[in-house]
């Protein structure tokens, strides 16, 4: 779930850059002030054709623009027309490398410099002032959304003269010319950097931000809008222009802008202070401080939907900070739209405000109003959709109100737990979560919990007394079982039984009194193996090892791991190998090239990543930190060829991210080859590492060889202290040996 908190809004990268595209364009010919192009510049060019027929004419604009870098007005008049056509062929994705592959980029960057005054100046103005650069910024900006382009841009040296224009209006008169040309430059300056960590850094080291955050509290709105724009890609995973930024004292001005009512502003606002905060604990202190806690809790009421999808992401990372965090964003009234977004018609605003939603249900105080204002029956909702992001962030935040003992029994009333038990979750992640929610219920279900649920078995309609007998039947712990069937005089057997299948419950019953037995009889074997008394404890041990090898016909440290399941692989001649390679992850400063629909098919964690709201799902490099690059290649060698050889040398490391990419069968892989490794001396670690990563098999391989070599290990110092640690694992894996046969039956 951590991971979750790393999620900015799920827009994908194309969408983006088409965002992009249509804000550049919309602005531009709002204030323009251009003649309308020629009519070889406006018609249509719809086929391959008719773009070979444009370079002739582009590239003649572009000797235009080379020789016309002069003061005088019929130049710089030339040179305006020039640029308006390209700008309008850059428009079409089509067109747009025709105008580059002519040589338009240094042409254009040359203009966004305006010449020396000439003699020719009437009365000491320049022609068309800050108009030439401005169709340059814009134009430049528009070649800029295709990645390809961007470093061709700033290699031509954009970057110097992008940020002299952000400063026009420190030298010149505010005018409407002024603003429109910081803006095309903020805007040029947000789409070079766009997915690009080094371009950001070069806008950083150019002496980009502190011109932009200035920019902040400009008077024209639509310069505000720009700077924030560029601001927010320029913070985005590059701690050294966050902090610069803030040291460049922009977050007063950033949470007075939360506060406007323009949306395109408070949408921007909210979009720079996420991007800083994410990752980074200390900006995060420092943006609560400075008061942006009430001002976001504000856009959840916002008219702008990604306002609002924003400030529930931005409240779910305020959550993390701290539990007092989480109180105070209850109590400045974020749980009543945050629960009313859970019904909105927008899957990503659903989606955003589970994830808050769930980050507050962490703190104890917080769960029982989440309850009581309604959050219940929309959260179980959203465990429908077919978005496993959506219903990831809905379980988790179930979990986190299934701590409060009377949401247990609201969850209950309104169906709740079949919801849970029923449904079909997409990420193994989730499913685990939801496991552990059940848990948390069964554990619950005693004393007050289980008196309320009694009582409204006697006195509410039947559907909720049906809920209500079906939970007991799979919730209530053994000792219950007797209130509830027997000294209720019967009530529940007599009534509700006849109002559920007969035959399930028969055999449900059937299995009661199995695992009864079977417990009552394992619990006295396990008391031997926890006594002081060193015969009983031997004899107790024998006598489990032998009850091990009755129910499995291969012990787990024999048994070799399960085939892979079966998918299609690429193959071994695309490991790491960049043909139609389409993301690259960087580990240990190398880059490991890898294809999309490779991982897609290997894994639940790389799908989250890759289809869900992670922020890696439209980067082109990943940067894996914690992972050596020998143990990366071989995951990714069993990722494209379904087997890899395991040695010891590398098991532990492999397992520990096969574990950390839900890599199931390469895990199994490594427990195996672990499990060989077992001894007298290691059995303790070996214990340790199964725990630290859910390695079920290589624990239930520890715990037999403990049995096995009793006698070898009792001499052992810390022999005890192990026996007591494998007790309630030793209990559960026999409970599970002893019951499986039957459980199969229902």
């Amino acid at each position: 779930m951590e991971n979750q908190a790393k999620r900015s809004s799920k827009q994908s990268s194309s969408s983006g850059k088409r965002n992009l595209k249509r804000k550049l364009e919309q602005d531009f010919d709002d204030d323009r002030k251009m003649s309308s192009p020629s009519s070889s510049s406006s018609s249509s060019h719809d086929n391959d054709d008719s773009h070979r027929d444009l370079a002739p004419e582009v590239r003649t604009q572009v000797e235009i623009l080379e020789s016309t870098f002069s003061s005088t007005e019929s130049d710089r008049s030339s040179a305006k027309r020039a640029i308006h056509f390209l700008s309008e062929l850059a428009k079409n994705e089509e067109i747009v490398n025709v105008v580059v592959d002519c040589g338009a980029v240094p042409a254009l960057v040359k203009h966004l410099q305006a010449p020396s005054l000439g003699s020719e100046g009437d009365g000491g103005e320049m022609p068309y002032e800050h108009e030439v650069e401005k169709g340059s910024a814009f134009t430049l900006g528009l070649l800029a959304i295709k990645p390809e382009h961007q470093q061709l841009i700033v290699d031509a040296g954009a970057l110097p003269h992008l940020v002299d224009l952000l400063k026009r209006h420190r030298t010149l008169q505010s005018s409407r010319a002024v603003s429109g040309v910081i803006r095309r430059a903020a805007d040029a300056i947000t789409n070079l950097a766009h997915e690009n960590s080094s371009i950001k850094t070069r806008v950083r080291i150019e002496g980009g931000i502190p011109p932009l955050v200035e920019l902040l509290g400009f008077a024209d709105a639509k310069v505000q809008r720009a700077a924030a724009g560029a601001l927010r890609t320029l913070a985005f995973k590059n701690d050294e222009n966050k902090n610069q930024i803030v040291e460049c004292n922009a977050l007063p001005t950033l949470i007075l802008m939360l506060r406007s009512e323009d949306t395109a502003i408070h949408y921007e606002a909210v979009g720079v202070i996420g991007n800083l905060v994410h990752s980074s604990p200390n900006i995060k202190k420092d943006v609560l401080l400075a008061g942006a806690l009430q001002p976001v809790i504000g856009l959840l009421s916002s008219s702008c939907l990604e306002s609002q999808r924003e400030a529930a992401l931005l409240l779910g990372q305020f959550a993390a900070a701290d539990s007092d965090c989480k109180i105070h964003i209850v109590q400045r009234g974020a749980v009543p739209p945050l629960i009313e977004m859970l019904q909105s018609p927008d899957a990503q605003l659903r989606e955003m405000s589970a994830f808050a939603l769930g980050r507050l249900a962490g703190d104890t105080h917080n769960q029982a109003g989440i309850g009581h204002c309604g959050g219940i029956v929309p959260l179980l909702k959203l465990l429908d959709s077919k978005n496993g992001s959506m219903q990831h962030n809905a379980a988790f935040a179930l979990y986190g109100l299934a701590d409060n003992e009377d949401n247990v029994t609201e969850l209950v009333k309104v169906g709740g737990v079949q919801v849970l038990q029923d449904g079909e979750f997409i990420f193994q992640p989730t499913r685990d979560c939801v496991a552990k929610t059940l848990k948390r219920l069964e554990e619950k279900i005693h004393g007050r919990v289980l008196g309320h649920l009694l009582y409204l078995m006697r006195v509410r309609e039947k559907i909720i007394q049906r809920r209500v007998a079906l939970v007991l039947a799979h919730l209530c712990s053994p000792d219950d079982q007797k209130t509830i069937f027997i000294d209720n005089g019967g009530v529940f057997s007599v009534t509700i039984l006849r109002m559920i299948f007969l035959a399930v419950l028969v055999r449900l019953w059937q299995f009661v009194h199995h695992v009864y037995y079977v417990i009552v009889g394992l619990e006295l074997l396990l008391e031997l193996l926890e006594s002081t008394n060193m015969k009983h404890q031997r004899d107790g041990s024998v006598a489990l090892c032998q009850l091990a090898n009755k129910t499995s016909s291969l012990s787990p440290v024999d048994a070799a791991p399960p085939s892979p399941t079966p998918q299609v692989y690429l193959g071994e001649q695309y490991v790491n190998n960049s043909t139609l390679s389409d993301v690259t992850f960087l580990v240990e400063g190398k880059r490991f090239y890898a294809h999309r629909i490779c991982l897609l098919a290997s894994s639940d964690a790389f799908r989250a990543m890759f289809d869900g709201g992670y922020r890696e799902r439209d980067a082109k490099d990943i940067v894996i930190p914690n992972i050596p690059w020998n143990v990366f290649e071989l995951m990714m060698r069993y990722i494209y060829t379904g087997s890899v050889d395991v040695n010891m040398d590398v098991a532990q490391d492999l397992l520990r991210a096969a574990d950390q990419y839900l890599l199931e069968g390469l895990k199994r892989l490594c427990e195996y080859a672990i499990a060989q490794d077992i001894s007298v001396e290691n059995v303790s670690m070996m214990f340790e590492l199964s725990e630290a990563f859910n390695a079920v098999s290589l624990r239930n391989a520890c715990i037999l060889f403990i049995l096995e070599k009793f006698d070898k290990l009792s001499v052992m110092p810390w022999c005890s202290h192990l026996i007591r640690r494998i007790l309630p694992e030793t209990r559960a894996y026999f409970v599970r040996a002893l019951t499986r046969p039957i459980q199969a039956d229902l």
